[in-house]
């Protein structure tokens, strides 16, 4: 059994890309959004786009990105997974420095991280960014910067915790969800058996149980849970 877990929106309180455009890059980034939004163009492209457009300092990024709060639950969620010996990964379509950053601050590390990798480049103008994309796939359905179903399908036995548009795809694809927000719509409407929470703190006794009874005996009952 292995945990995958997003993390804008779900881990942080929030979305940590957003914060960040918002505050350091050029409006144009609210344009490809709603390309995004649209459908007019994969989230792989919107994010490489948007980076594109961050003017900013590395000491400033990094003083903004120190002011991001995670789930308070989170910490005590991974101290059970631990105990359980079951490895959890962060696998984000966000940026995966802004999340080593983050997590580093809330006295976590050496948590595995899937995410898109940053780069920064000293030019006459400044420092500009761009990203790379390692786990995007030719045949991703959504035009990810991170394909989550192929991470996923990759293992055998998953419990996936999410909350958004980046978590639709791979929702069908888990043994067990756990959705708040964006992605339980989605799983209410698409009938997928999921597990509601709103805090690591309310998920922590349900993914307990699922550990001590084992995941597939726990499944059938997640078939009556969508809420």
């Amino acid at each position: 059994m292995q945990v995958f877990c997003d993390f804008d929106g779900t881990i942080s309180v929030g979305d940590t890309t957003d914060l960040v455009l918002t505050r350091f890059a050029h409006p144009e980034w609210e344009f490809i959004e709603q390309q995004w939004l649209r459908g007019l163009i994969g989230s792989a492209e919107c994010m490489r786009r948007q980076i594109a457009l961050l003017h900013v300092t590395p000491h400033d990024l990094d003083e903004l990105l120190d002011t991001v709060e995670i789930d308070s639950g989170f910490p005590a969620f991974l101290s059970a997974c631990k105990a359980w010996n079951v490895p959890v990964t962060v696998v984000s379509d966000g940026v995966g420095y802004f999340i080593g950053r983050i997590l580093a601050r809330h006295d976590i590390a050496g948590l595995p991280i899937i995410a898109n990798v940053l780069t920064q480049y000293q030019s006459e103008d400044g420092v500009t960014y761009s990203i790379s994309q390692p786990f995007a796939e030719r045949n991703c359905g959504t035009g990810s910067g991170v394909c989550k179903c192929a991470v996923v399908e990759a293992v055998g036995g998953t419990i996936y915790i999410g909350d958004g548009r980046s978590d639709f795809c791979v929702s069908d694809k888990a043994d067990i969800v756990f959705a708040k927000d964006k992605l339980a719509d989605h799983c209410r409407r698409q009938g997928i058996p999921f597990i509601p929470f709103n805090t690591f703190t309310d998920l922590l006794p349900r993914i307990t149980s699922i550990l001590s009874d084992g995941a597939r005996s726990y499944r059938a009952q997640t078939k009556t849970l969508i809420a």
